[in-house]
């Protein structure tokens, strides 16, 4: 029987784009199925704030922001702490990437007219020793015009491909089976879904209109994770982060349902490190959703007071940003679901971004006038709209008010008033005081001798009670689904692995269904802005491999 194409691409996110994109760049012919319509082509990433971790970067160095590989790959071994006889390929991975960031990856995204936003962030901070979990330096690079600018150029260069016929596009088609000749995988069968006109990220139809038998030399699985398909998440909850929480946000559309990874598994695909995942801990409802429980990342600056579900702070260094899974596991303890920012207006306006191309409509719009805009409000759009709108948010001008609000969005009263006035005053003292033995007040004094942090990301060091600063601000925080940290173990030519450590003939993985790398190149933790780059180089990886392997 005749091969349809030289090589099957299952999932038309970034990576699944990515790796597309390098086959047409070697003259080979591919089909990409994906089971949404067109409509969502390159799927999360489209919804993403586009961070991209570089290492040595000219951003950096124009912030006077000393880094190089040594120390990336300290944070990144620190982070990830690879303990497991399976985190062989993994290791590698991290190795490879951290030399990606260091050395092509900007110059080849540049190269296909990526550009980047001049003020480098500074995500995950640790605050634990030198060798622990944290990025040492900034390192988050905002690309200009988010999610979607990351994407455009691989959907360019795919779309380039269907036009010198080399790539078909078979959206509505969702894989249920891999199948084998003489050994190898060359098989991909499953069900043409009837055509669906659901806008981007809403929930499509799931009616089935026939089937469908496609064969190639080899098959690419990009199909994302288990983010939006809650039963699998709370499946594959680690103990280390305590009891799975009852309500959970979703990160991502209900379509990232993890199904794919399974049918690589009874295809004979060794699946690793299945516990290893990456949620937030500061989600809130989206006034405005666009799919079902969909959730929005606050990315706070340091100053907020974070509070557990009976208003006491959160232990050290469990500050805002800087360990987001030391919180999870954590929150998880306390036996509640949520926690709590405290914060005033003078907070909100400097130090809250949301997560998402769509809550960024100056970055994702490419719009110079709309960041100046931006700085110069008193609280951005966005957050404004938030404030007004948010089941989450209660805005009051006096503590009074702001308990009873708060203790009117839980199901019974846990904040006491006057217990939560001690802990802010205490803390507005050590504000005011040049001397300090609050390490939170020493992160945000130190947050404000970078550049970056004092120009966009944190307020200037008041009292939280300051009238002048108001009104109080509380925002009751989710636990938000998004990353599955382990997947299908890879070697560093992308090919799948079985439980031998063996290839499985034909079959190469990318993206969040290979762990970003590897089957898990994050280890525990992230280092934040590594999974779109997980996903470009896991991606390109494959495509180059699976172009060499075929006629």
């Amino acid at each position: 029987m005749a091969y349809d194409a030289d090589v099957i691409v299952i999932g038309a996110g970034l990576a699944g784009l990515t790796a597309t994109a390098e086959l047409v760049d070697a003259g080979r012919r591919v089909i990409l199925v994906d089971q949404e319509p067109e409509q969502s082509l390159g799927g999360q990433a489209h919804w993403s704030f586009g961070g991209l971790f570089f290492v040595g970067s000219p951003e950096q160095r124009r912030m006077r922001i000393k880094d190089h590989r040594e120390l990336a790959l300290q944070d990144w071994m620190g982070t990830a702490a690879f303990d497991r006889e399976e985190d062989h390929w993994p290791r590698e991975w991290a190795k490879a990437y951290v030399d990606f960031a260091c050395g092509e990856k900007r110059a080849w995204l540049h190269g296909l007219g990526v550009r980047f936003f001049p003020v480098v962030g500074w995500a995950e901070r640790g605050g634990y020793d030198a060798q622990g979990h944290g990025n040492s330096v900034p390192r988050f690079h905002i690309t200009w015009g988010t999610g979607p600018g990351l994407l455009a150029p691989f959907v360019r260069r795919v779309r380039e491909g269907v036009e010198r016929g080399l790539v078909q596009l078979r959206f509505r088609h969702r894989v249920t089976g891999l199948g084998r000749s003489a050994g190898v995988v060359d098989t991909v069968t499953g069900e043409v879904l009837e055509p669906s006109t659901a806008e981007r990220g809403t929930a499509s139809s799931r009616e089935v209109t026939g089937s469908f038998e496609f064969r190639a030399q080899a098959v690419i699985v990009t199909s994302g994770g288990i983010g939006g398909n809650h039963d699998l998440v709370r499946a594959n909850w680690p103990e280390r982060l305590g009891s799975p929480p009852a309500k959970m946000l979703s990160g991502v559309p209900a379509h990232v349902d993890g199904l794919m990874l399974g049918i690589a598994e009874r295809a004979g695909a060794r699946l690793i490190n299945r516990d290893r995942m990456w949620h937030y801990t500061e989600g809130i409802e989206n006034w405005n959703p666009i799919w079902a429980g969909h959730g929005i990342r606050i990315l706070p600056g340091p100053s907020s007071l974070w509070l557990d579900a009976r208003g006491d702070r959160l232990p050290v260094p469990l500050f805002p940003g800087f360990d987001t899974l030391g919180t999870l596991g954590h929150i998880m303890g306390t036996g509640y679901d949520h926690t709590w920012f405290v914060l005033n207006q003078r907070v909100i306006g400097k130090e809250f971004t949301l997560s998402g191309s769509e809550q960024n409509p100056d970055l994702t719009g490419k719009s110079v006038r709309g960041v100046i805009e931006r700085a110069r409000a008193d609280v951005p759009g966005p957050v404004r709209a938030f404030m007004d709108h948010g089941v989450d948010f209660v805005v009051e001008k006096d503590l009074g008010s702001l308990v009873r609000g708060m203790n009117a969005l839980t199901k019974e009263p846990l904040i006491d008033e006057a217990a939560l006035h001690r802990t802010i005053a205490a803390r507005d003292r050590e504000v005011i005081n040049p001397f300090t033995k609050d390490l939170q007040v020493m992160a945000i004094r130190g947050a404000r001798k970078f550049l970056g942090d004092r120009l966009i990301r944190s307020a200037a060091p008041h009292r939280l009670l300051d009238p002048g600063a108001g009104p109080l601000i509380a925002v009751r925080l989710n636990i938000l689904t998004r990353k599955t940290l382990g997947g299908l173990e890879t070697n560093l030519s992308a090919r799948v692995l079985r439980e031998g450590g063996e290839p499985l003939p034909g079959v190469y993985a990318a993206g969040e269904a290979a762990g970003f790398g590897g089957g898990g190149v994050h280890g525990y933790r992230s280092l934040e802005g590594t999974f779109l780059g997980g996903c470009l180089f896991s991606g390109r990886a494959a495509g180059r491999a699976a172009a060499k392997a075929v006629d």
